[in-house]
C-alpha cells in the first residue's frame, strides 16, 4: 500500500502545514485507502496568501514577458516528465482511468507550454489618430491579485488553463482548489515552484467552501475565476459585481449528441460512447443527451448497448478497465437518486440503472453506465445536470425537430452532431446555442489555443483558454502618444 502524501499549502515561496481541520483524500476506489492527508488552511493562511500576492505583483507586472513565459516553460518541462507518476496519482485520488490521467497531466503541460510563448505574439494594438504627429496605441495591463477557484474533475488541466494565463499576462494568483482531490494541485505548485517562479507570484490554500468564500470575498483581490457548479458561480458572480470585480465563471452543461439519419452510425456510437462514459461523466462537457432521428433510432441505440457492454468498470489504475468510480460516496448516491427518479417518472433502463451489490464495485464509489430512454423531455434527467455516467436518449422525427431539443436547455456549453451533410452542419451552427460545436466528434474535449466556454447558464464573463483569456486577465489601456518639440 502506498503511503499517504503528507498535503501542504504554499505562501510566499514557503511549503507548510496548515492549522485548521484535517484533510483527507481517499481513493474513491478503495474508501478504507488514503492518498493524501494534512490540515486545511485557515482564515488566517488566506489573508497572508492574499497579502503576499499583492507584495509580489508589481514586480511580476513589470518582469518582461518572456521571463515571465520561461518559467512557464521550465514548468511544462517539470509536468511532463512527471506524468507517468502524477497520473498514476490523478487516478487514484479522482477516479479517472490511469491513461486519462497521465493525458491530463501531458495537457497541463501542454498549456503551460502554450502561454509560455505569449511573449513572442503581438501585445496590444496601433490605431491611427486624426490628429497629426500622434498615434493612439492600446497597450493590455494585468488586473492584479486572481483568486482562483477550481474544481475536482480536471485537478491539474483546469487549474493550468486558469494559472498559466493569469501568470504569464503579468498577475499573481491565490488559489483553492477542490479539497476532495488536492494531491495534483500541490504537484503543479510544485512544478512552479521548481521552475523558479518568484516568491507571491502562486500561492495555494487547501480547504473546503470557507477557504474559498475567504478568498472570494477578500478585499485585496481583484479577480476571480471559478469553474463548479451554475448555482456557485453565479452567486460568485453576484457578489462579485456588488464589490465591483470582475468574475469569469464556468459552469454546468447539460450537453446534447444529435444523430442524424445520414450519419456515419459506427462512428457516432463510439464517440457518444466516450463522451457520455469517459471519466465517468464528470466532465463539464459530458454528453449526457442524446437525440436521434426515428429512422435510425433502432439500430443506433442497440449498436450504442452493444458497445457499452463490452466495456469494463473497475479500479482506474487497472490497464484493462474503461470507466473508474465517481469522485466519492456523496456523488455515487445523488446519481444513483437521479436516475432512480427517472424511473420513477416514466423512463426505461436499457443498460445498467442498478446500483452494483457486491465485490469491489460496491464498495468503492462506483456507478454503472446507464442508458435511459425517456418518454419526453419533462423529466429531471433531461434538464437537471447528474454529472456521472447516465444518458438519457429521446427520439426526433426529422432534424428540425432534432435541433429544437436539443436547443431546448437553460445550458449551453457543448454539443455534438453526426451528420454527413454539410447543409445539416451549418444549419446545426445557426440552430445550437452553445459555446462549442462538434460535428462527428464527442462532445467532450478542448484545445489550449482556442476558447473555451458556453452560452446561457453554462458561462459568465470571458472565455477561457487561447488568447480569449486576455479579455479576463488583462484590461486595456488606450495611450494618446504625441511627441512635442523636436529637440535640436
Amino acid at each position: 500500500m502506498t503511503t499517504p502524501v503528507l498535503l501542504q499549502h504554499y505562501i510566499d515561496g514557503e511549503w507548510f502545514d496548515g492549522g485548521a481541520e484535517t484533510l483527507t483524500s481517499i481513493s474513491p476506489a478503495e474508501p478504507d485507502v488514503t492518498v493524501a492527508h494534512g490540515r486545511a488552511a485557515t482564515g488566517d493562511d488566506v489573508d497572508r496568501a492574499v497579502a503576499a500576492a499583492r507584495a509580489a505583483a508589481r514586480h511580476w507586472a513589470k518582469t518582461p514577458a518572456h521571463e515571465r513565459g520561461a518559467v512557464l516553460a521550465r514548468a511544462a518541462a517539470v509536468v511532463e516528465s512527471s506524468a507517468s507518476q502524477w497520473g498514476a496519482e490523478l487516478a487514484r485520488e479522482e477516479g479517472k482511468t490511469r491513461g486519462e490521467g497521465v493525458a491530463e497531466v501531458l495537457r497541463a503541460a501542454q498549456i503551460l507550454r502554450f502561454y509560455g510563448g505569449e511573449g513572442d505574439r503581438e501585445a496590444g494594438e496601433v490605431f491611427a489618430s486624426p490628429r497629426r504627429g500622434e498615434q493612439i496605441l492600446v497597450a493590455r495591463k494585468p488586473v492584479g491579485v486572481v483568486g482562483v477557484i477550481t474544481p475536482f474533475n480536471f485537478p491539474i488541466a483546469i487549474p493550468a488553463w486558469k494559472i498559466a494565463p493569469a501568470l504569464t499576462y503579468g498577475n499573481t494568483v491565490v488559489w483553492k482548489p477542490a479539497g476532495t482531490v488536492p494531491l495534483l494541485a500541490m504537484r503543479l505548485a510544485q512544478a512552479l515552484a521548481e521552475a523558479g517562479l518568484p516568491p507571491g507570484v502562486l500561492n495555494l490554500v487547501v480547504g473546503g467552501r470557507a477557504v474559498g468564500a475567504g478568498i472570494a470575498d477578500h478585499p485585496g483581490i481583484d479577480a476571480l475565476t471559478f469553474t463548479g457548479s451554475t448555482a456557485v458561480g453565479r452567486s460568485l458572480a453576484a457578489a462579485g459585481a456588488a464589490r465591483g470585480v470582475p468574475v469569469q465563471a464556468e459552469m454546468g452543461g447539460k450537453n446534447a449528441a444529435v444523430v442524424l439519419g445520414d450519419a456515419d452510425l459506427d462512428l457516432a456510437a463510439e464517440q457518444v460512447l466516450l463522451g457520455a462514459f469517459r471519466s465517468s461523466g464528470q466532465k463539464c462537457t459530458a454528453t449526457s443527451r442524446l437525440i436521434v432521428t426515428d429512422d435510425v433510432a433502432d439500430e443506433f441505440v442497440g449498436e450504442l448497448v452493444a458497445r457499452i457492454g463490452k466495456w469494463t468498470v473497475g479500479n482506474p489504475l487497472d490497464e484493462q478497465v474503461h470507466m473508474g468510480p465517481v469522485v466519492d460516496a456523496a456523488a455515487r448516491t445523488s446519481i444513483q437518486a437521479g436516475v432512480d427518479e427517472a424511473v420513477r417518472q416514466g423512463g426505461r433502463v436499457l443498460f445498467g440503472g442498478r446500483p452494483y451489490e457486491d465485490g469491489e464495485l460496491a464498495a468503492g464509489f462506483y456507478v454503472p453506465p446507464t442508458v435511459l430512454e425517456l418518454p419526453g423531455t419533462g423529466l429531471d434527467v433531461w434538464r437537471e445536470e447528474l454529472f456521472g455516467p447516465v444518458l438519457a436518449v429521446c427520439r426526433a422525427t426529422d432534424a428540425e425537430a432534432a435541433f429544437a431539443l436539443a436547443d431546448d436547455s437553460d445550458y449551453g456549453l457543448s454539443a455534438a452532431v453526426f451528420t454527413q451533410d454539410l447543409t445539416r452542419a451549418l444549419g446545426a451552427l445557426e440552430d445550437l446555442d452553445v459555446g462549442i460545436l462538434h460535428i462527428n466528434s464527442e462532445s467532450a474535449g478542448a484545445d489550449p489555443h482556442v476558447p473555451f466556454g458556453g452560452a446561457k447558464k453554462s458561462g459568465y464573463g470571458p472565455k477561457e483558454q487561447g488568447r480569449a483569456a486576455r479579455e479576463f486577465f488583462t484590461h486595456t489601456t488606450t495611450v494618446y502618444l504625441r511627441g512635442g518639440r523636436p529637440i535640436a
